[in-house]
């Protein structure tokens, strides 16, 4: 049995330098290779961005096969329960891996770590793991590889307050080759919906501060990215913990004025906080996409009351009737969860109803997934998994067909399409994003790959459309 090391100092930024110049003597050169999964949301695979510019630094190189890589990092999820059983079932499978060659690294990252029961029940059913940390430990992840190497431990950091953002703020970041980036500009989230664990291993609400972030996204102009979406669990509160309060429209504006960057888009919103100088904002800046995430989560009122998401069916009926107003063409999408404990058959009904009203041009649906430590777990929940299911299956296809509708009112319009490359089905076809996220496919020169270009649709399909190139 492996030993557990679970207490030692935190190490300082003095400290976290010292330990990329040691593992740099003894990894660079080595052509030691290292392999990322990812689960969750897009600050997931941000964090792995971040994760993987580190290991380039320190001299690992990457891999996309499992089996040639020397370090194996899962940055997990646990937002749903799903997620947390596919942990453990990938983790599992490595133990042969560990057997065939004890050097190889193998460590577990990310939300799922951040809670401590979670963490010690994956390294005790599992003592092979090397390396065990949480969200707030990112920017210490070279000395605690460092440690993993030198005492060949299972080194397990889980801090229960959140570090400062300024460490964050010098960790390189190997981006996905693309148009687009991922921008964190908060951390945390002060809302407490009583399903969502998030809060608890995120931390609360700290906002970047905004000269930072317009400096990353200038580099990113630099580096040939046309596109950025700005991160944050509500995007709608950036600034407001700030000394200077710097509100999110406001941030907004500054990002519209960066020459180069040609589309901005950013997520999540909460209801609650979405403002009318937000609107104003997106309705003005011509670089703001007219594309909108805004979780409804349910269409009943005592849902919501028992969610705590602190606003009603109606106010955000009105909410959205206030958004299309302002940008008439704004596609509109969002997250339904259904089954919530104590959801009835009429509550169910008024998330039907309110999915029809809205006409969401496409909604991430999930079956509610309980976390322990929060309120709602504790709620009795009358419904067999077999009725949830089949009130999914009731609101996907209410979806699919609104969203296939939605998408039929693009055909034989000529759209702005921001050009990302082949297309995963069909290398022959290229493929980009309209304004409103909407996916096209097309055929096109190679030349075209990073370019605005005009795309008239010809097929509009449930989840894409099909067009052909106007030529300018």
């Amino acid at each position: 049995m492996r030993a557990e090391n679970h207490a030692f100092a935190v190490p300082e930024k003095e400290k976290e330098k010292q330990a990329i110049e040691a593992l740099q003597q003894q990894i660079l050169g080595s052509g030691l290779k290292y392999h990322i999964i990812t689960y969750g949301c897009q600050m997931n695979v941000h964090d792995s961005e971040m994760l993987a510019g580190m290991l380039t630094e320190i001299g690992y190189e990457e891999t996309d096969q499992q089996q040639e890589a020397d370090l194996i990092l899962f940055n997990t999820c646990c937002v749903r329960n799903n997620a947390e059983r596919r942990v453990y079932g990938n983790v599992g499978a490595l133990k042969s891996y560990k057997q065939e060659n004890p050097d190889r690294i193998v460590g577990v990252c990310g939300c799922m770590m951040q809670q401590p029961e979670v963490s010690a029940d994956l390294v005790r059913k599992f003592p092979f793991i090397d390396l065990v940390f949480g969200t707030h430990s990112l920017p210490h992840f070279p000395s605690l590889l460092l440690q993993a190497l030198e005492f060949r431990e299972t080194v397990v950091e889980i801090p229960d307050t959140e570090g400062e953002l300024t460490e964050s703020e010098s960790i390189p970041v190997k981006r996905a080759a693309g148009t687009g980036a991922w921008v964190t500009i908060m951390h945390g989230c002060n809302n407490f919906c009583s399903y969502c664990i998030v809060p608890y291993v995120r931390g609360r609400e700290r906002s970047r501060r905004p000269e930072n972030i317009l400096e990353e996204i200038t580099e990113l102009v630099q580096e040939g990215y046309r596109e950025v979406t700005l991160l944050g669990q509500n995007v709608n509160s950036y600034g407001k913990d700030l000394e200077t309060p710097f509100p999110f429209h406001a941030l907004l504006r500054e990002i519209n004025q960066i020459s180069g960057m040609e589309r901005i888009r950013f997520m999540t919103s909460h209801p609650k906080d979405l403002s009318e100088n937000l609107i104003l904002a997106m309705a003005e800046c011509d670089k703001v996409c007219e594309h909108l995430h805004l979780p409804v989560q349910a269409g009943s009122d005592r849902i919501l009351r028992a969610m705590n998401r602190r606003y009603t069916v109606q106010g955000y009926r009105t909410l959205v009737g206030r958004i299309r107003q302002a940008i008439p063409d704004i596609a509109l999408t969002t997250d339904i969860i259904v089954g919530f404990p104590g959801e009835t058959e009429e509550d169910f009904q008024e998330t039907l109803d309110l999915v029809g009203q809205m006409r969401y041009d496409s909604a991430y649906t999930f079956l509610y997934s309980p976390r322990s430590g929060t309120p709602a777990a504790k709620r009795k929940d009358p419904l067999s998994p077999e009725e949830k299911k089949e009130r999914l299956y009731r609101l996907n296809a209410l979806q699919n067909r609104i969203s296939k509708e939605k998408n039929q009112e693009y055909d034989g319009r000529t759209v702005e399409v921001l050009v990302e490359g082949p297309s995963k089905n069909n290398p022959d076809v290229l493929t980009g994003r309209t304004r409103t996220n909407k996916t096209v496919n097309f055929t096109g020169s190679a030349g075209l790959v990073g370019q605005l270009t005009m795309v008239q649709i010809t097929k509009a399909h449930s989840w894409s459309l099909e067009g052909e190139v106007i030529e300018k």
